[in-house]
């Protein structure tokens, strides 16, 4: 698990965020090592979301702290793959890096 120079509840609240964004713009441009880490969390989110029962949803709105995206990840996104048994998400390289520090970037996205 990287840490991003982060303690514990400051990590887990950036990584909640990054994944409330990337379910909300369904496409996001961040760092390589950050896409990598939120992949995982968000797939398991839609394997969850997939099995379409009350309690996966209150499960995922605790998660994401936020009802509206817990809803559109439940009632848009799942529903997409419920023939799809895994690999929800695709992580691109961009081969740019960023100015200020020179980080690789990439672009994560539902497929």
């Amino acid at each position: 698990m990287r840490k991003f120079h982060r303690k514990k509840g400051a990590r887990r609240s950036f990584l909640k965020n990054l994944a409330n964004n990337l379910i909300s713009k369904e496409k996001i441009t961040t760092t390589v090592p950050r896409a990598k880490e939120i992949r995982p969390i968000v797939e398991r989110m839609v394997s969850v979301a997939k099995k379409q029962q009350l309690a996966n949803l209150r499960l995922l709105i605790s998660r994401l702290s936020n009802k509206k995206m817990a809803q559109k990840l439940f009632y848009e996104i799942a529903p997409r793959y419920k023939e799809r048994s895994g690999g929800y998400l695709r992580i691109v390289k961009l081969g740019r890096f960023r100015k200020r520090d020179g980080a690789a970037t990439a672009r994560i996205e539902f497929i």
